[in-house]
């Protein structure tokens, strides 16, 4: 199953997720220090929280999760197909997971990634820095 994700910026990340707690009627997936998510099952949804509050835009940026590496290189091919710019990350530790990625960006320069997560990681860090991308 794929869904659609969305990364936002938020200002404080414990009062964001009683909201989304109750929005959703779901606990978060995987919490961290300034760190979120949610797998929403209806709508299918994941949700990712960042908290950075110097943020210029709530939109950190948007994904659709699959659930293989085969998936994310059906993606890449079928963009490169579409004369799109793609950016692949294989192997790369972000948002607390070690994940297979390829980025594309919007005509408005949002960014847009197709992932599958490979496993838990115990650290945040991510290619880029996204806590501090602004749409």
């Amino acid at each position: 199953m794929s869904r659609l994700q969305l990364a936002l910026n938020v200002s404080d990340i414990d009062a964001a997720v009683d909201f989304y707690s109750k929005l959703f009627q779901a606990e978060p997936a995987k919490r961290r220090p300034g760190y979120a998510n949610f797998a929403i099952a209806e709508p299918p949804l994941k949700l990712v929280l960042f908290e950075n509050p110097a943020a210029t835009s709530k939109l950190n940026h948007l994904g659709i999760e699959v659930e293989s590496s085969e998936q994310v290189v059906e993606a890449s091919d079928r963009l490169k197909q579409a004369n799109l710019t793609v950016r692949t990350e294989n192997q790369t530790n972000c948002c607390y997971a070690l994940q297979d990625k390829v980025w594309v960006t919007d005509p408005d320069g949002d960014e847009w990634e197709v992932y599958t997560v490979l496993k838990d990681s115990p650290t945040f860090a991510c290619e880029g820095d996204l806590t501090t991308a602004s749409a």
